[in-house]
């Protein structure tokens, strides 16, 4: 068995993308033949010069092309967030197995179709949450499953980036709901979500604000005109989880000197789990056991103990990166096709994760506590 990659897009993700399933057959050996089959790009040239560069054997500026050719099996979406649920309906409706980047679509009714539709169809998704593959995280959700703090009470996380801080940065389409949809809930706070369920469970309700915090921006055509920013900046909210407990999440895409500031902490009732995605390689343990004076926080650093870093490197603390999560991600899809069992998180699984950033924007505009 082999297994045709499509890709639309050669930006951030879709290079990331490209690495990704490169790297996957040779990290994992447990993988079907993966086969770079077409990528698309516009302008034509383009597409032809990044089909060289991440070794696909064919280019084209048609992404509805790349979508029916017969060679592609994977149909992998990296495009802008408004092109995602046409391409991901027409890839579903041709039979082809997608990995879409996140947010799924502009709002959650899109999300949704896109859903119902692969369910009908009968075809593997997955979406692009390649945080909660961090084996640091995935020993957070064992260690927590296994009762080792005992019964989870309180969630906390933060989401933080500076991309949009600078107010005299050029206006864009990720300012626009109709072009972008959400704004730091749908770049980031949907990451700290993945999170927040994959620990804790569900969100059975919750009450939240929002802040525009620069209303608008320069254009960039070098005018004097300003365009208006539609989505939030900066997000806050209060969870309540189907299990019981609570949480509480923030998120700005405009905090001065956070780069990728994910970090969250589960409370349990004998102890604590404290991970940053800044120190991705570490997990901090506290638990409540032994002479108090001599209680303090562990510091777990992974290595081949947490499955799967042994795939890519034999010896703890030499640290995986970014990219190696991505690459973790595209394994796990592919594995998924093969076994014919569901991937994660589909898009069944993502819908849920979105849902609570929609929640969070309806509590923000309406005033009120949303239930889910």
């Amino acid at each position: 068995m082999s297994v045709g990659l499509g890709l639309i897009g050669t930006g951030f993700m879709g290079k990331a993308h490209a690495l990704a399933y490169r790297a996957a057959g040779a990290v994992f050996g447990d993988l079907p033949e993966i086969r770079l089959a077409c990528l698309c790009d516009t302008p034509a040239d383009r597409a032809a010069a990044m089909a060289r560069q991440f070794g696909f054997s064919r280019a084209t500026d048609d992404w509805r092309a790349l979508v029916a050719d017969p060679g592609v099996d994977i149909v992998a979406i990296t495009t802008p967030n408004a092109l995602h649920q046409e391409m991901a309906l027409a890839a579903i409706a041709a039979g082809k197995h997608v990995h879409c980047e996140k947010p799924m679509a502009l709002g959650l009714a899109e999300a949704e179709a896109m859903e119902r539709a692969a369910t009908a169809k009968g075809v593997h998704t997955i979406v692009g949450y390649n945080y909660i593959h961090n084996p640091a995280f995935t020993h957070a959700t064992r260690l927590i499953c296994d009762g080792v703090i005992g019964r989870p009470v309180h969630f906390r996380g933060a989401v933080d980036e500076d991309y949009q801080a600078d107010p005299d940065l050029a206006w864009t389409w990720r300012a626009r709901r109709a072009d972008a949809g959400l704004g730091t809930l749908g770049d980031l706070g949907c990451h700290l979500v993945s999170l927040a369920c994959g620990l804790m469970g569900p969100v059975k309700s919750l009450i939240a604000d929002t802040q525009i915090i620069h209303a608008t921006r320069p254009l960039a055509d070098g005018s004097d005109g300003r365009g208006e920013v539609e989505n939030e900046d900066a997000a806050s909210a209060i969870l309540r989880f189907v299990n019981g407990a609570q949480g509480t999440l923030v998120s700005s895409r405009s905090a001065w000197g956070r780069k990728n500031k994910l970090d969250v902490e589960v409370h349990g009732t004998k102890g604590m789990i404290a991970f940053s995605q800044e120190r991705m390689n570490e997990l901090q343990l506290y638990l409540n056991d032994g002479p108090r004076g001599q209680q303090g926080f562990r510091t777990i650093l992974t290595g081949p103990e947490h499955p799967p870093y042994g795939a890519f490197c034999p010896a703890p603390g030499h640290q995986l990166g970014f990219g190696d999560l991505k690459t973790i991600e595209a394994a796990n899809f592919v594995r998924a096709i093969a076994a014919g069992t569901p991937a994660y998180p589909s898009f069944s699984d993502a819908l849920a994760f979105e849902a609570v950033i929609h929640a969070i924007d309806v509590s923000a505009r309406e005033g009120r506590r949303v239930e889910l």
